[in-house]
């Protein structure tokens, strides 16, 4: 049990050592006795301020000591009905996880995060949520792993679940210190660990325009969609298309790359969003829904490249407005895949958490993000990656001028065309080709070769399709029905014939998943 009424002293063997990832630097070591060091190191084991968080956290033996392991976050269910099963679901994600890498954890500490709601104070919220703090306890007990600590975090206080002493664990709950004054936050500082804001926050860098600016958008996407889709359904075109988003998205890479650097993420994304035209946005949102396209611009991953990248990557998921909002698990995908790349498990959680909130069937985002939340190693994919790249001759990246922001950009030169390769399995449902090229409805088409588009970049606004018309050809998947613009998507080689499984070619999964 933690030493609740003691503030010195010496070390207990209950006692917390917190290390790597989120602590101080290797070699150096900070004990944590009280409910409050423990309720301020929350923010460093996550790499963020926890809101509306259910959080675990595992701690394993050693010489002793406890020493923090393994992490899981779960937001609290709005109904109370659900609490038991995200309970269940939370311990037993981590201790099976911790057990796949080889280490079940002793024991473990909750927390429960969460603001007062109208008319309700930090108190009532602890008494609130003093059910789901035992429903955590008890699952947790279930699988042999006690509670060591459960607190819950309100309105700048702290409360014990587990201490019953009033004079340390008070009714009222005790103050919270001010953030970056504790010994583990200047350790933290020290190592150059950073805590970031909310997850909300995070969040806004990815949601689409909801300004003046999201309608001008619009516009261009559907003029976009008017001049891109048929061609990209046009097996005779669609290579073409591929190297033109190709290179379009090279250029603006190289355009954020030699952009002057501001302070805070806030400007930095308005300056991002002010080099980036309506056209060329809208250009490269429908020319990466072919997945093999999108696979070849996953290679923007390492080395200089990638922090430009994925800044591109976020400004597109922002400029997937209104009805294109399914376009968005693309370039959030890619935002996700190249964060997790660099080492930035955070960001790449939630935009891989926000691409499936886009399109739930695009399987590239969803083995991302297992292997992500498994804790696999990103090489896995990275070599594929390369080797895909290479297949692309100098040709496939010649220089182009660039044009201003705002502008359309003029049709390069016709090289030969990207490489399909053993492209990384997507989304996948397919369906037969559908040559009629005045039809107005939504479908999804396969080439020979493997490869499905699923076509449907909105029309102008006097022509605009019905967002439940697609059929449902010979070998689909199940039809997916829902308001918004249809999207174009067409697969890469290695691409699944039936629900999205990879097929025959080898393709590039990252390790461990199926």
């Amino acid at each position: 049990m933690t030493n609740h009424s003691e503030t010195a002293g010496p070390f207990e063997n209950s006692d917390i050592s917190e290390a790597e990832p989120y602590g101080p630097a290797e070699g150096a070591q900070v004990t944590l006795r009280t409910p409050g060091e423990l309720a301020d190191a929350l923010p460093y084991l996550l790499g963020y301020r926890p809101e509306d968080s259910m959080v675990l956290v595992a701690l394993h033996d050693r010489e002793g000591r406890g020493r923090f392991g393994g992490r899981a976050r779960l937001g609290i269910p709005a109904n109370e009905e659900d609490w038991e099963a995200a309970a269940r679901q939370l311990a037993r994600g981590l201790v099976v996880g911790s057990e796949r890498r080889g280490a079940k954890p002793e024991r473990m500490v909750a927390y429960v995060c969460q603001e007062p709601g109208p008319g309700e104070s930090g108190r009532d919220v602890k008494r609130r949520l003093d059910r789901l703090a035992q429903l955590m306890r008890t699952e947790c007990g279930s699988l042999d792993v006690p509670v060591i600590e459960a607190l819950c975090i309100s309105d700048g206080r702290y409360w014990s679940y587990c201490c019953p002493i009033e004079r340390c664990c008070p009714e009222e709950g005790s103050p919270m210190g001010l953030p970056g004054t504790s010994v583990l936050a200047a350790a933290a500082t020290y190592a150059g660990i950073q805590v970031r804001g909310t997850l909300r926050e995070l969040r806004a860098r990815l949601q689409p325009f909801e300004t003046a600016a999201a309608l001008k958008q619009e516009i261009a996407l559907d003029a976009a969609g008017m001049t891109l889709v048929h061609r990209i359904l046009d097996e005779t075109t669609r290579q073409d298309v591929a190297r033109e988003t190709l290179d379009l998205a090279e250029r603006v890479i190289r355009r954020y790359a030699a952009a002057a650097p501001v302070s805070g993420a806030h400007p930095a994304d308005v300056r991002d969003d002010d080099l980036l035209g309506d056209d060329e946005a809208a250009a490269l949102i429908l020319g990466l829904q072919d997945r093999t396209t999108r696979d070849l611009a996953a290679a923007w991953m390492e080395g200089d490249e990638a922090a430009p990248a994925l800044r591109l990557w976020r400004a597109l998921a922002r400029r997937c407005v209104g009805p294109y909002g399914e376009h968005a698990a693309a370039p959030l995908t890619l935002a996700g895949w190249v964060a997790w790349s660099t080492g930035d498990e955070l960001e790449a959680r939630e935009a891989l958490a926000m691409a499936l909130g886009a399109d739930p069937d695009y399987l590239f985002a969803r083995l991302l993000h297992q292997a992500c939340n498994e804790g696999l190693d990103p090489e896995a994919v990275r070599r594929c990656l390369r080797v895909e790249r290479a297949g692309r001759t100098p040709a496939d990246v010649a220089e182009q001028a660039d044009p201003a922001p705002g502008t359309a950009h003029a049709e390069p030169p016709r090289p030969p065309a990207p490489a399909p390769g053993a492209s990384i399995p997507a989304d996948g449902e397919d369906a037969e080709p559908d040559a009629r090229t005045g039809s107005r409805r939504r479908r999804r088409a396969r080439s020979a070769a493997g490869r499905d588009a699923r076509s449907g970049a909105r029309a102008a606004r006097d022509r605009r399709r019905p967002a439940d018309s697609r059929p449902r050809s010979a070998g689909a998947g199940p039809v997916r029905r829902g308001g918004g613009a249809p999207s174009t998507r067409a697969a890469g080689a290695g691409d699944a014939e039936t629900g999205g499984a990879p097929s025959g070619s080898e393709p590039c999964p990252p390790e461990g998943d199926a």
